[in-house]
């Protein structure tokens, strides 16, 4: 048994974290041992790395905060899982390793023959781009969403969730290079960035009412997708690719009457009622299970590849997410 540990925090996140041999504890009643089958390299999970993210597990820690499994062990008391049986492992257990050591009480049972690599990154992404759309504005079908960073992983769960509930998206990318991977997933627009963006977008929407607005970039960024909403448009935060403050002109706030608000799941998942995340996680997971929401994969590694994995995740141009697999294919 392998897990990818850390003792420190600093800028190079590949510098700080190895794998290194582990021995499970004796399960205690209620646990499983589980066997980690895949989980993804996300920002949050570098950025823990950095110290730059807004929950910081003590040190050591192991890294990786979502990720599914197969249960290999049940202990005692255990009643409603079964060796064999694929589960969603609990969100920052340390799921980049190869066993895991849980509640049972924690673990999602996950439908089985569905591929391990998507249901892995259900916990972070698919759940905030489905909140991002429902939580702040009211949409018809028919309405209209501005996203920036639209090549990330939000962005293309965002733009197939939109289009499955009749939305039309904006999507503004960095580089032009990035415009493929958005129309591949079904967005309906594709910009790349720059400062004549809100004449651009009235342009080719031919000036449709834009009420809501994401942001993951920051900086100038947040003020361009101000100027392209309608007045009284809503710009929703989730991120900060840039590294810099939003920026939104008291031009906007005032005159034009944009709201700047801000998205973070894990403040979510400690409001929302247990009925209320079963069924957004039910409704995710059929349509994850049912090949209607993916997500793109640009490469996987193994733990022994830790490093050059988290290196991977950190290079600014990809075009896709960097998955572990812990046990191999």
């Amino acid at each position: 048994m392998k897990q990818a540990r850390y003792g420190r925090r600093g800028p190079v996140p590949q510098e700080l974290i190895e794998a290194v041999p582990f021995e499970a504890p004796p399960l205690a009643a209620g646990q499983v041992l589980v066997e980690v089958l895949a989980a993804p390299i996300n920002p949050s999970d570098l950025l823990t790395l950095t110290g730059d993210y807004g929950i910081l597990p003590p040190l050591p820690a192991v890294g990786g905060n979502e990720g599914v499994g197969r249960v290999a062990q049940v202990g005692r008391d255990v009643a409603d899982l079964a060796v064999g049986q694929t589960v969603l492992l609990p969100i920052g257990s340390g799921t980049w390793a190869t066993h895991l050591v849980a509640d049972a009480r924690a673990l999602m049972p996950l439908p089985d023959g569905a591929d391990p690599k998507q249901l892995s990154m259900l916990t972070v992404n698919p759940p905030t781009a489905r909140l991002l759309l429902s939580e702040f504005v009211d949409l018809e079908p028919g309405a209209w969403v501005i996203q920036n960073a639209a090549n990330s992983a939000v962005g293309g769960y965002l733009v197939q969730l939109a289009k499955a509930r009749g939305l039309h998206t904006v999507n503004v990318v960095r580089r032009q290079s990035a415009l493929a991977s958005v129309l591949a997933f079904g967005g309906d627009l594709t910009l790349v960035d720059g400062d004549d963006l809100a004449a651009r977008v009235r342009e080719i929407t031919d000036g449709a009412t834009i009420a809501l607005g994401i942001d993951a970039v920051g900086g100038p960024a947040t003020e361009r997708l101000a100027q392209a909403l309608s007045p009284g448009g809503t710009i929703v935060t989730y991120g900060a690719m840039s590294g810099e403050p939003c920026t939104v002109s008291p031009a906007s706030l005032i005159f034009r009457g944009i709201s700047l608000r801000g998205f973070w799941l894990a403040q979510w998942f400690k409001t929302a009622s247990p009925q209320t995340r079963a069924a957004l996680f039910g409704e995710l997971v059929t349509l994850i299970a049912t090949d209607r929401l993916h997500a793109q994969i640009q490469a996987t590694y193994g733990i022994d590849q830790i490093r050059e994995a988290v290196a991977a995740a950190s290079m600014g141009e990809r075009s896709g997410k960097i998955v572990l697999l812990p046990n191999g294919e």
